[in-house]
């Protein structure tokens, strides 16, 4: 080509000046011979009308796509993404007109007319792209501050289904085709990472208020012929023609029974029924929405698309998608049950969008700023969402045991009391807590414990510790009333918010209150300081930090929680709206890391967000009904956010807050009420954090009268499961492995399983089925492809099929995977009583396998150095081999010597290996 020549003149220089001058001009030469063509570790920066659009390869698999007015916002610190220190060689082709960056496991297309990008795999093939035009960055005013409105949307792909985005309480699992509002409230948990089945996910690095999906707002569905009639029981009170499905307070914070349906009587158990038709404009996919108190049922064409109950105090929205035909009247029924004080029902709809997207908005932000991450395997994608926002510590081995609690021990010796009902009955515990009001009246915040009912708190703490071997978990609060040394000495710093305590907001004991602010480091370390001095100094083992959300509205308002929270030592509010649990984690982690280095954190939240698993942050799922359906909704709630990328999630067994029926006193339902916890403590049992919780009556397990033989076989169960459960925990923290997991990460191209709401691996192993309706005695199970083995009878069933399986009082359907091999252990009553040996090892025919077994001390973060064991196992089923492998690593305390017993299923006879860390194989 004609520029080889200047080239070539260049190379023969007989100049004998510097060198590193002629090294140059050789490189620039070489650069404008390949102009289509270089080779760097930097980003692609380019301006894209008035915007500028950043692409970075972070890794390998992990894109960051960046725009923004001023180029000043790509060096922005992250609340979320921890700074990535490595950087990834890739190939840059560039034109006038597009640019591709290829890195080792994806192509990343961009136009640099439209900057809309797509993202392929290795082999070219579309992954995902964006929409043409689909990147806006709106001026706004919001909260006083100038900013931006910003949205990104992607086109859909028809094949794929999409989760994750946190923990909702929808009954949903794929939020393909959903509009969510992602801000943070009891029960609600926003995690912005989406992941979809095609082996993708996207982290949206916006901590502000979000929307996913379409952005037009719900309506009232209009409707013709409708009707509201009252009852009281079955007594019809009257009917008359009505033009909206609505009851509701008025437009500021209700007080108790204040109506505006001049219809409905104050007090007392109601029954509000609508009827009516619906015909729609256009056909398709209509979403329906309920937001509702008590009791509330949706029929379309007599198909019951919505039941739910909650309590009075917590109204929480429901969602269906149903298919609706134009020129075609169908007919609507819905029924709201008032049990409890309380009137908040409203019924809207939003028709289908004409040209439906996968999009994310966010209230403010400078600029978009999103993170594609690629597997296609998705357990590759959390390990990408993992690497950008940090690892997961382990929890202490002591934390997968059972946990007991309830609202609430009023003193030290009802705790203690228990703890003496679990040792005398031979029940396994770990772990009592201590949650609200253990403080002097009107002293919250104050974390001092009252002498007249915790005299000797230490005394308390170190008979808990030496008498009953168990932990104390105590709740915490960000929230501080008046008058204590605590709130003083955050308020003379400026550390809490301000508009609280102008608005004189009261909680529900009647006292005011407000919150420290998380986003000040410097108040973050003083709220640690002061659980350090009052608390940790005791022997605290671990921290459950209620109420992150935060909790200052008496019921879900997103303007009010805004205008409370603000300002922040980051700015508006509204900035970093769902963030406050992340920094609330961090102040806790960070602290007690400090003041004890070496004994593992372990905290319980009730909101989460993106990152907080990196600061041992578990969650629950807030304050649910104790109802049928509240426990089926936990499924799909608790799947949503493990897919999200954070490992550890639990809930309140049994429910928190019960229905009328379920009221101490209503003996009618006792047998229900039984059932209900007997199911619900099945399903319990194979989640990542056992526990029970819940107000209104005790639940520990001896005063569920039938139920108590199932909880104990299922208490005993979780123990002997911690072998395999703690190397699931060991696998969480060294390879980003996922406990609690969709059907979909294990078997993405069945269909059928992708969109199972109702069944769940259990790590890789076990496919777990839980009951969740009243004196149902068999259920159907889809097995995906391949053998399966039930749990309880070894007998080999053939996936690919759905089975009606058994499911007496006393058991759930389980079944493994041909080709797992479970490890259990002894019988244990709580799990530092005595090491894990013998261990039988089970071993499930039909397919190789394969097993590693986690050790170590269990207690402090040695492991981080190296103190840990692992022991590879393998099966080879064409000779019936097993194969346990030579021992690697070691720790203090660790067992050189050790019983493996070997059963394969279904026979009886177990086969004895004493193992010293050499390689044993072994013929079955």
């Amino acid at each position: 080509m004609p520029v080889m020549k200047p080239l070539v003149k260049l190379l023969s220089m007989s100049d004998r000046g510097d060198l590193r001058k002629k090294a140059v001009c050789c490189f620039a030469a070489f650069l404008f011979a390949f102009p289509t063509m270089r080779i760097f570790g930097e980003d692609l920066v380019v301006p894209v009308g008035d915007k500028f659009l950043k692409v970075e390869v972070c890794a390998p698999d992990v894109v960051r796509v960046a725009c923004a007015k001023d180029r000043s916002f790509f060096s922005r610190p992250s609340l979320v993404v921890l700074p990535q220190h490595e950087r990834p060689r890739c190939i840059v082709k560039r034109t006038d007109r597009e640019a591709t960056l290829t890195s080792g496991k994806i192509r990343v297309h961009v136009d640099l007319q439209t900057g809309a990008i797509a993202f392929l795999d290795a082999d070219g093939k579309t992954i995902l792209c964006e929409r043409s035009n689909g990147r806006t960055i709106t001026p706004a005013i919001v909260q006083g501050e100038r900013t931006f409105h910003v949205q990104q949307q992607w086109e859909p792909n028809a094949d794929e289904s999409l989760y994750g985005l946190g923990q909702q309480q929808l009954g949903i699992l794929d939020i393909k085709g959903y509009d969510l509002d992602l801000w943070q409230y009891n029960s609600h948990i926003v995690v912005p990472f989406l992941v979809s089945s095609r082996g993708y996910g996207i982290l949206w690095d916006n901590p502000s208020y979000t929307r996913f999906g379409d952005l037009r707002e719900f309506e009232p569905v209009p409707l013709t012929n409708l009707t509201v009639t009252y009852f009281a029981g079955t007594t019809q009170l009257l009917q008359r023609a009505a033009h909206r499905i609505w009851v509701e307070f008025p437009n500021v914070e209700p007080k108790p029974n204040t109506l505006i349906d001049p219809e409905l009587p104050p007090r007392g158990e109601i029954m509000v029924r609508w009827d009516g038709d619906i015909e729609p404009p256009v056909s398709g996919d209509y979403l329906l929405e309920t937001l509702s108190d008590n009791g509330v049922k949706v029929w379309i064409d007599d198909k019951l698309l919505v039941q739910r109950w909650t309590q009075a105090w917590l109204p929480i929205t429901q969602m269906a998608r149903v298919p609706l035909n134009a020129g075609h009247r169908h007919r609507l029924r819905v029924e709201w049950t008032r049990d409890q004080g309380g009137t908040h029902m409203r019924l809207l709809w939003k028709t289908p969008p004409k040209k439906p997207a996968t999009s994310l908005w966010s209230e403010v932000g400078d600029g978009v700023d999103y993170y594609f991450v690629y597997g296609p395997d998705l357990d590759k994608v959390i390990a990408g969402y993992r690497h950008l926002t940090g690892a997961v510590p382990l929890m202490p081995r002591w934390a997968f045991g059972l946990w007991q609690s309830r609202q609430r021990y009023k003193t030290a010796q009802e705790s203690l009391d228990v703890l003496e009902g679990y040792r005398s009955r031979h029940l396994p515990i770990d772990n009592i807590v201590q949650d609200w009001f253990y403080w002097k009246e009107h002293e919250w915040g104050s974390h001092e414990f009252d002498p007249a009912r915790f005299p000797d708190p230490q005394r308390w703490i170190d008979t808990i510790h030496n008498k009953y071997h168990a932990r104390l978990m105590i709740s915490v609060w960000g929230k501080f009333y008046p008058g204590t040394q605590n709130y003083d000495a955050l308020h003379s710093r400026g550390f809490l918010y301000e508009a609280p305590l102008w608005e004189g907001l009261r909680d529900w004991v009647g006292d005011a209150y407000t919150y420290y602010d998380a986003f000040n480091p410097a108040a973050r370390k003083l709220f640690w300081s002061q659980m350090q001095h009052d608390l940790f100094s005791k022997g605290i083992d671990a921290w459950w930090m209620d109420a992150t959300e935060p909790d200052l509205t008496t019921f879900p308002d997103l303007n009010l929680l805004k205008l409370r929270m603000n300002p922040t030592a980051l700015g508006v509010s509204t900035r970093v709206l769902n963030a406050f649990p992340l920094m609330n984690s961090r102040a806790v982690y960070e602290g007690q890391r400090a003041a004890a280095p070496n004994q593992r954190v372990f905290i319980l939240t009730r909101c989460g967000f993106a990152g907080q698993q990196r600061y041992a942050a578990a969650v629950w799922s807030g304050d649910i009904s104790s109802t049928w359906e509240a426990m089926r909704a936990q499924m799909p709630a608790g799947l949503g956010y493990s897919i999200s990328g954070l490992p550890y999630w639990t809930m309140d067994t049994g429910g928190y807050a019960l229905p009328p029926r379920f009221e101490p006193g209503e003996n009618e339902a006792e047998d229900e009420w039984n059932e209900l916890n007997a199911r619900w403590f099945e399903f319990s049992t194979f989640v990542p954090i056992l526990r029970l919780h819940g107000e209104g009556r005790p639940r520990e397990p001896w005063t569920f009268g039938g139920a108590y033989d199932t909880i104990l076989k299922f208490d005993r169960l979780r123990y002997r499961m911690l072998p395999y459960i703690y190397s699931m925990a060991g696998d969480v923290t060294q390879r980003a492995a996922t406990m609690m997991r969709p059907m979909v990460m294990d078997f993405p191209q069945d269909a059928t399983a992708r969109q199972a709401t109702d069944e769940y691996m259990f790590g890789p192993d076990l496919l777990v089925a839980p009951v969740t309706e009243y004196q149902v005695r068999s259920r159907s199970v889809y097995l995906p492809a391949g053998d399966w083995h039930d749990f309880w009878t070894g007998a080999k069933v053939a996936g690919g099929q759905t089975i009606e399986a058994p499911a007496p009082y006393d058991s759930i359907p389980l079944y493994v995977k041909a080709g797992s091999i479970l490890p259990l252990g002894p019988d244990l009553q709580y799990t530092d009583e005595k090491p894990a040996d013998p261990i039988t090892l089970h071993v499930y025919p039909g397919a190789n396998g394969a097993f590693t077994l986690y050790e170590d001390d269990g207690l402090t973060y040695r492991y981080e150095r190296g103190g840990f064991t692992r022991i590879p196992i393998r099966w080879e089923d064409a000779t019936r081999t097993l194969t346990i492998g030579e021992r690697q690593g070691s720790f203090r305390g660790m067992l050189k010597r050790r019983t493996f017993e070997i059963a394969v299923v279904p026979e009886k006879t177990t086969q004895t290996i004493h193992y010293r860390g050499n390689a044993v194989e072994v013929r079955l």
